[in-house]
């Protein structure tokens, strides 16, 4: 079986033809072409995906402006401008992500995917290319919109804030595949992201900056994944993250992403949840 995409948008049907899947990259284009033809057909998945993270940054300026950040260095820009990040993030990656992986394994597509000349990582990663690249094109817009509308600025340490986004970029798909698992329905599929969402959202700096918590809730709240993220694209535009945190986050972040690659080759379920 071919990885080339039909006319009908369903992944892993053979058209006979198509020599740009002869390679691991033309496979994996040609499954997220479908994927995205299917993405734009499940209209509350991609209205979440896009809408809620341009969003969120709006209510959130609001409730900025009304913290104390006086000695923690941080402005309300330096606070928004990370934090819609991780919005795109964990709505546009991670959580339509949770959705579609258990949804192509209800509906059997990752299982006709295995059959053909598709390694495991081909499907998993040209699923996950559109996710992908709708919460990089948002992350770009919201960098830019936030620098602009808040008086931000250029970022002073540019190279921690690329980081801090590629890290993102490479982690959550991860970690949406793993939560798949514990779903057997594309509703319930939103249930089982919502606690680590909802635990990201206030605890990883998004909502409130690790800067304003109590000290010891800081330092549990900054072993979670978005944390790392977060605090490297935040020091990348104050320009105050010292050597010592910069390493912390590091190594905090490549340690999600090596649990997580680990648990999706060791436990990903391929096949429907009965």
């Amino acid at each position: 079986m071919s990885a080339t995409v039909p006319a009908t948008g369903e992944p892993g049907t053979d058209t006979g033809g198509g020599a740009g899947t002869t390679t691991a990259a033309g496979r994996m284009a040609a499954l997220a072409r479908a994927e995205l033809t299917l993405l734009g057909r499940s209209k509350a998945t991609l209205a979440a995906a896009v809408f809620m993270p341009l969003l969120l940054p709006f209510s959130l300026r609001s409730t900025v402006g009304q913290m104390d950040l006086k000695g923690t260095g941080l402005s309300v820009g330096s606070v928004v401008l990370p934090s819609s990040v991780g919005f795109s993030l964990l709505f546009a990656v991670y959580s339509s992500l949770v959705s579609v992986y258990a949804a192509r394994r209800e509906e059997l597509v990752l299982k006709r995917l295995r059959t053909g000349e598709l390694r495991d990582a081909e499907i998993l990663g040209g699923a996950a290319l559109p996710s992908v690249a709708i919460g990089l094109v948002q992350c770009l817009v919201l960098t830019v919109a936030c620098a602009v509308l808040l008086d931000v600025g250029a970022p002073r340490a540019p190279h921690l804030a690329v980081l801090g986004l590629l890290l993102g970029l490479a982690m959550w798909p991860a970690l949406a595949a793993i939560t798949a698992n514990f779903s057997k329905s594309v509703e319930g599929a939103q249930v089982a992201a919502m606690p680590l969402m909802l635990v990201s959202l206030f605890g990883s700096g998004t909502f409130f900056p690790l800067q304003v918590m109590p000290d010891q809730l800081a330092s549990a709240c900054e072993l979670l994944p978005l944390t790392p993220v977060i605090t490297l694209i935040r020091g990348g535009w104050t320009g105050g993250l010292s050597a010592h945190d910069t390493l912390g986050a590091l190594g905090t972040a490549v340690a999600w992403m090596v649990f997580a690659v680990f648990a999706v080759r060791r436990w990903f379920r391929w096949e429907p949840r009965r």
